[in-house]
């Protein structure tokens, strides 16, 4: 475990666990860039299935061992095999099976972050998996060599992190109008008019959403709306499901809008979805 105190590594593990998970925050300076780094290995055969909702995390998985099955928006078939890549931002429901055998690196990185890190239009990566070697060329190549020729979590982090950092050295500045834009959505629990925003910039809303589906993968419109879910998801925990309060609090127009959101960005009703957590 390392010493330093920026680093914090968090370990699951259990018997009646199937699989080991550590997780480390990343370095100070990698602070809206990465919100953190998992280790993940399954430790007994089976068949698992796991469902994430719309988020605003853009990973980046790094294989040693089985792929795995993601759907988008429905249950993953035959064709949907993904070992090592990269994934944009998703505005439903990601469906992810495994078989026992899969082991790998996963750093998270925010949206402005991974448009720095990856150095390309994030519109590539929406709505899709990207192999390594499409994501990173054959810098993504020999960074994987490089992990898989250690088992120690740690020292995979560490391998990660320097990475990460060298690459960002050579990042392009994001534009400050799209980075204050997206902060304001966030802090404004998606509740800020696109108007407003494109207004205060000096843009026009078509120039506005095209520079943000640039940067970002989607527009300010389904940013807000992803943010507002999540803020609705999380209220529930908190006030016995109030939902008509709590659509209230979020932005929704009633109660009906909110069950349509959920639907969208997450398959399920919220009294359904909220069972399952």
């Amino acid at each position: 475990m390392s010493d330093e105190p920026e680093h914090h590594r968090q370990d699951n593990r259990s018997p009646a666990l199937h699989f080991e998970m550590v997780r480390r925050k990343p370095a100070a300076l990698l602070t809206g860039i990465v919100t953190d780094i998992c280790g993940y290995r399954e430790t007994r055969p089976g068949h698992f299935r796991i469902v994430e909702y719309a988020s605003l995390t853009v990973p980046l998985v790094i294989s040693f061992a089985e792929p795995f099955a993601i759907g988008l928006g429905h249950s993953p078939g035959d064709n949907d095999r993904h070992a090592s890549f990269a994934a944009g931002l998703y505005a439903g429901a990601v469906m992810i099976e495994s078989f026992g055998g899969a082991c790998c690196v996963q750093v998270n990185f925010t949206p402005l972050g991974a448009r720095q890190f990856f150095g390309l239009p994030m519109s590539e990566l929406r709505d899709r998996m990207v192999g390594l070697d499409d994501a990173l060329g054959f810098a993504g190549i020999a960074l994987r060599e490089k992990l898989g020729e250690t088992t120690d979590w740690n020292a995979r982090f560490d391998i990660a992190e320097g990475f990460i950092t060298s690459r960002l050295a050579e990042a392009n500045a994001l534009s400050p109008e799209i980075s204050w834009a997206y902060r304001t959505v966030i802090m404004s629990g998606g509740r800020t008019r696109i108007s407003a925003l494109a207004g205060e910039i000096g843009w026009s809303r078509k120039h506005l959403a095209a520079k943000f589906t640039d940067a970002i993968g989607i527009g300010p419109k389904t940013l807000s709306r992803i943010v507002r879910f999540n803020r609705a998801l999380s209220l529930s925990k908190r006030q016995d499901e109030d939902w008509a309060g709590i659509a209230a609090d979020c932005g929704y127009a009633d109660q009906a809008h909110l069950v349509r959101e959920f639907r969208q960005l997450a398959g399920e009703t919220p009294t359904g979805l909220a069972a399952m957590i």
